[in-house]
């Protein structure tokens, strides 16, 4: 049912069909219709992972209920937590368009969407509506563009504290290659400095929430034990691997084709090996000190069992969920029930 769907968005650029697809989502009756075929419950899926319980390990990563506008009848089609943003303090446009492209001979996207979004604000208002508290709710929460990385963590205080009562979890983005300068905030020092000032924060609070941090796919292995030993000194609750990655290596384009694209991060299947190498590293190398969350080229359920059996101790869709909808849920969650 979603391939004859899907053939129909795609004939729409992407930004337009994605939009689409989240008009129809919300138009009454369509969430319960896609709940009852392709929703599952059971007892075995359960996970409970950094103090929170979640009625199966298969969520939906940031970037495509970035204003919250469908995260009510997106957590109706299978989807055990869904992750909104990510959000900045004051509105923002994003990046020019076209800023959305498909690769669609290896399943792949490329976005340069610049964190574009309603603001923090907004987004709060449209989260007091939550209609299931069993669906685990995240933050993924960034800087504006405008703001210089000196005073970035302002930014992030911001949106913590506005989001603070309306979401089960925190995630902190400094990993997006859309914002200028923001992979720098991933360097140890200013890092280490945002994660204390939100810990300090969140430790002040009657019930702290997990906050995690979601890193980029083309960091060294150095950096990497720089990132296990930041989580250990800030105590964050733990990891989100991968956001998109700055490489091209694996597609089935002409550098000239790719050229013309141009910038932006890239995700799908090419992503899928590495996000899992990087899940295996922090797994093994901290021995197994935090939870991670893998995300990264899922695109069957042979590769979601692939990153648990590396280490992921929940799982995120983005881009395979582009391309094989919700029957990519419930293919994970029927395979996890096998085990």
């Amino acid at each position: 049912m979603y391939q004859f769907f899907k053939k129909l968005l795609f004939l729409l650029n992407p930004e337009k069909a994605h939009h689409t697809t989240f008009s129809l989502i919300r138009f009454p009756g369509i969430s319960s219709f896609l709940s009852a075929v392709y929703s599952i419950k059971h007892p075995s899926l359960k996970r409970k992972v950094f103090e929170l319980t979640f009625k199966n390990p298969v969520g939906l990563a940031a970037g495509l209920d970035k204003n919250a506008l469908a995260f009510n009848q997106l957590g109706k089609i299978g989807f055990g937590f869904i992750e909104i943003g990510t959000v900045t303090p004051k509105p923002q446009p994003g990046n020019e368009t076209p800023r959305l492209f498909r690769l669609k001979r290896n399943e792949a996207l490329i976005n340069r969407m610049g964190f574009n979004n309603d603001g923090v604000k907004a987004v709060a208002a449209r989260l007091r509506n939550r209609t299931d508290k069993s669906i685990m709710i995240g933050g993924n929460i960034g800087k504006n563009k405008t703001t210089p990385n000196e005073k970035a963590v302002d930014d992030y205080v911001t949106c913590f504290n506005e989001l603070f009562e309306v979401v089960d979890y925190f995630v902190v983005n400094v990993s997006s290659p859309n914002t200028p300068n923001l992979r720098e905030l991933q360097e140890k020092q200013p890092l280490t400095l945002l994660l204390n000032t939100l810990q300090a924060l969140n430790n002040g609070k009657q019930k702290p929430k997990p906050i995690l941090l979601k890193i980029a796919p083309d960091l060294t292995n150095t950096q990497l034990d720089d990132i296990i030993a930041i989580v250990k000194e800030t105590g964050i609750a733990g990891i989100i691997a991968t956001n998109t990655t700055i490489g091209r290596n694996g597609l089935d384009y002409s550098p000239a084709e790719i050229e013309r694209i141009g910038m932006g991060g890239l995700s799908g299947k090419p992503l899928t090996k590495r996000s899992t190498e990087v899940i295996r590293y922090l797994k093994q190398n901290s021995r197994n000190a935090f939870p991670v969350i893998g995300v990264g080229g899922i695109h069957s359920a042979a590769d979601a069992l692939e990153k648990l059996e590396a280490g992921a101790d929940l799982l995120q869709l983005y881009t395979g969920f582009i391309y094989h909808g919700p029957k990519l849920i419930k293919d994970i969650n029927k395979a996890l029930i096998k085990i």
